[in-house]
Order: structure tokens, then sequence, then C-alpha cells
């Protein structure tokens, strides 16, 4: 079992570091397009073997993907953030071209592969990875939905004073401030509603709070977070190879579901090792499907940009 990582920057390696630990394969692959990064990051790595007693061989290279080949699972974390005075095309453009180029690689030299995508815009990007291969619509997952989620279930906790791992919570929609929908409504705290111990002002600025997740950590650390991305790409993982049957919000290609076709979005999945397998349809208010629909024209806009630059 090989597993592959492109992009060796803090996601990527937290990502790497995170699957090597758990010892999800019997090697894992760290790919970078920077010389030298992806070699010295898991020295880096591997010379923690000892003190924490895993055996697993990580690799860095430097743009070969032939090293990557026969890898089961690939994660995506490549691109560039969006940067002062960038539209919106641009960023699209840019990380468009990455991502369709890092994808088509790795599908040279793993023809079975499934692919987690972690770049961001990362529905439009999932999306475009889809097309651009050609792969089974349940070999391409987007991770979003499950680092929300984490988020989601953190401010729970704050409030009620309780165990993240006591609470089941998810967020559905697109990755994305403005577009994740925290569903206040089905999260419960061992089996029961935390509806039953908020008030309706606090369960709003849980939400609030949820959305703007990313945002504040970029506010405070200076750039976008780490730690919990490279955790939940791992769960991610862990979950397809080690074939768990685990329930995570992912986004999926939909042709129907949640009343959306010719999209990437957010749903609640199980992942084994055939990638995603279904989806769980979850009974939404009205409230929560014009959220969702809302969360699609969204994410469906940006799409539109692929095809006026000419990437699709």
């Amino acid at each position: 079992m090989k597993i592959t990582v492109v992009g060796a920057g803090a996601v990527g390696a937290t990502t790497a570091d995170n699957i090597v630990r758990r010892e999800l394969a019997e090697e894992v692959v760290l790919l970078d397009i920077k010389e030298g990064l992806a070699e010295g990051k898991t020295q880096d790595m591997a010379q923690t073997a000892a003190l924490l007693g895993f055996d697993t061989k990580i690799t860095g290279v430097t743009n070969d993907y032939s090293k990557t080949a026969d890898s089961a699972v690939a994660v995506i974390t490549s691109g560039i953030p969006r940067k002062p005075g960038m539209t919106r095309e641009e960023l699209i453009g840019t990380n468009a071209n990455i991502v369709r180029d890092v994808a088509e690689n790795l599908l040279k030299y793993s023809p079975d592969i499934i692919l987690v995508v972690v770049s961001n815009p990362m529905d439009t990007m999932t999306y475009l990875a889809l097309k651009a291969t050609g792969l089974s619509k349940h070999r391409i997952i987007g991770m979003g939905g499950t680092l929300d989620s984490s988020r989601f279930r953190y401010q729970l906790s704050l409030r009620l004073g309780a165990s993240p791992a006591d609470l089941n919570a998810i967020v559905i929609g697109g990755h994305g401030d403005t577009t994740m929908i925290p569903l206040i409504n089905h999260a419960t705290w061992n089996s029961l509603p935390v509806t039953q111990f908020l008030s309706k002002a606090e369960q709003e600025d849980i939400v609030a709070s949820t959305m703007v997740g990313g945002a504040t950590l970029t506010k405070l650390i200076g750039t976008s977070a780490w730690y919990a991305p490279g955790a939940a790409t791992a769960a991610v993982v862990e979950s397809i190879v080690r074939d768990q049957k685990k329930l995570f919000t992912a986004s999926v290609h939909l042709e129907g579901e949640y009343g959306q076709s010719d999209i990437n979005l957010g749903v609640p999945v199980i992942l084994g090792k055939s990638g995603w397998e279904r989806i769980l349809d979850l009974p939404l208010d009205d409230t929560e499907k014009a959220a969702f629909a809302k969360s699609a024209d969204a994410v469906r806009n940006m799409n539109n940009v692929l095809k006026e630059i000419g990437a699709l």
C-alpha cells in the first residue's frame, strides 16, 4: 500500500505526518515542485520514527511522479492562496492549471487511484479533477466538509462544556465562509439534540463562528490553518484505506441528490475502499433546503469560471 501527498506546504506535510504516524500505508510519498522541500520535510518526519514507534517508509521527491506509481490514494493540496489584487478568475485559473496537471500525472502512474482534493476553491477543484481525469465519480473526493464538521463540533464543545468526541454534528454545502451550512438542528450530544441545551442566540452564534472558522484562524495566524486540515484529510484517507465505512461530509458529484446535478458539493457520505460508496439522504427542512440551493448556486458560479477561462 502506497499513499501519495502532493504539496509539501503546511497542510500537505501535516497530512503526511498524520498518515505516517497512523501507519496507514507501507510507504508515503510526499511530492512538491520546490527543490528539496519534500525531501527535507520527510527526512525530518522520518527522524521521529524511533521516538513515535512507526515503521512506515516516507519518501520525499521533487516533481518526479514516477515515484508515486501504484499509489492507492493521493491527496492533492497544491495551489496558491488568493493574493491582494488577485481576481477570483485569476485564482481559479492558476489553481485549475495546477490541479489538472497534478491529477493527470498521478493518473498516468496509478490508474486505479482514489483522489482526495484539498486545494481551493475546493468544491470547484474537485469538480475539475473529475472532469479532467474521467475517473469514476466515486474515486474523486473533496475533503472540506470533514474539516468544517470538526470545527462545528469544536464550537459546540466550547459552548456546551462537552467533549468533542461526544458530539455528532455535520456541515453540508460548499466549503466556504458563505456557502457552508452547519446543521444545528441535526447535531446531538450522545444522541440528545444539542438544541435542548442551547438558546436560539447561542445556536446562531455557534453556526456563525463555525462558518468563519477558517477566516478567524487566518486572521490570528496570518496564514491558513494546517493542523486541523491535515488531521481531517488523514481521517478521510484512513476510512478509505482501512475500509472503515465511516460517515463524513465530503464534496462529491451529485446527480439528482439533494435536488442538484452536475456539481460537487459537501454531503454526508460513507467512505470505504472504493472511495465514497453512498450518499445519505438527510431530511432537511425548508430553510435548510433553501440554504443548500443557495450554496449550490454560489459553487456553480465558481465552476462557470472554469468554462469561461477554458479550463473545461
